[in-house]
């Protein structure tokens, strides 16, 4: 404690600058997590959260036993599945392409260009996305060049996810470079001239240098991701879908909202599927900092 009050002291200006930051977590973050306790009640308006009966587990077991447990849980994974796959090294590969672009003028104008769909409200991107698809839209022109079939490609489950994640490349590719592109600028140059005089290609420079350089930075990012499997982005899928993709499209934070807010405001209920999906997020986020840490250096904690 005496340590404490004498750290205070010394750096009291440090505190007093965090101090906004601590207010904005603890009012904005914790204190609502005490509504949480209304996934373990039939929760009712007039009585309350204390006022309303206790009925334990039960919203979490009819969730399990329902017919969307399935189908939201196959749903989720799968779209962070091919998030992972395809929008997370995206930014990493065109962060390693920037990089080798000479020009500093042309380097700057791809820069900025790709980095503009990032500052478009979700609304008018979803706006874009669903007349590009629609049935005389010019993304479905080009695939009725090639030889599919015309019609509104957002009125066929299986072609949601692939709109979701090329759209989702497209809007965060450039923003995303960002990070990779800073861990890039902080190698030391005296490492490539060195392979430059040994006779390495800028392939090898970019497997044997580069790569293990951003290496922490994509490690981090990674186990993050890892801790947000179970959450989809929300707003866009909302924006998106429609009843004829709920089979492909319809994820937990969609379910959540439309049976919380939109068709019976089913408030415990909802809670509750809510509390499990961060749950899982959580376990999964330890679960990926604790292999990252046995396979190699880099955790977050």
């Amino acid at each position: 404690m005496r340590s404490l009050v004498r750290d205070y002291r010394r750096h009291k200006y440090l505190y007093l600058m965090i101090l906004p930051v601590v207010l904005y977590y603890a009012i904005f973050h914790y204190a609502p997590m005490y509504g949480a306790i209304i996934a373990f009640k039939n929760y009712r308006i007039a009585e309350g959260f204390l006022g309303s009966p206790w009925v334990g587990f039960q919203h979490f077991i009819n969730f399990f036993n329902s017919y969307y447990f399935g189908r939201l849980i196959k749903n989720t994974l799968l779209l962070n599945f091919y998030m992972l796959l395809f929008s997370f090294p995206a930014p990493i590969i065109f962060a390693l392409l920037i990089n080798e672009i000479g020009g500093r003028v042309f380097k700057r104008l791809v820069q900025t260009i790709t980095y503009l769909p990032h500052f478009i409200s979700m609304i008018v991107v979803c706006g874009m996305i669903t007349q590009f698809v629609a049935r005389d839209g010019f993304i479905t022109d080009l695939l009725v060049m090639f030889g599919m079939e015309r019609t509104a490609l957002l009125g066929h489950p299986q072609y949601f996810r692939s709109i979701y994640i090329v759209s989702d490349i497209w809007q965060g590719v450039g923003w995303g470079s960002i990070i990779y592109l800073a861990a890039i600028t902080g190698i030391n140059p005296e490492l490539y001239e060195a392979s430059r005089i040994d006779g390495a290609s800028k392939w090898k420079q970019t497997l044997h240098i580069t790569l293990p350089g951003i290496a922490p930075i994509i490690v981090i990012l990674f186990i993050l991701k890892i801790g947000h499997m179970l959450d989809v982005g929300f707003d866009k899928i909302i924006l998106l879908y429609n009843p004829n993709t709920y089979v492909t499209a319809d994820v937990i934070s969609t379910f959540v909202y439309r049976k919380g807010l939109g068709e019976s405001n089913e408030f415990s209920y909802t809670t509750a599927v809510g509390l499990f999906q961060s749950a899982i997020n959580f376990l999964l986020l330890i679960a990926a900092n604790r292999f990252s840490k046995r396979v190699s250096e880099n955790s977050l904690w």
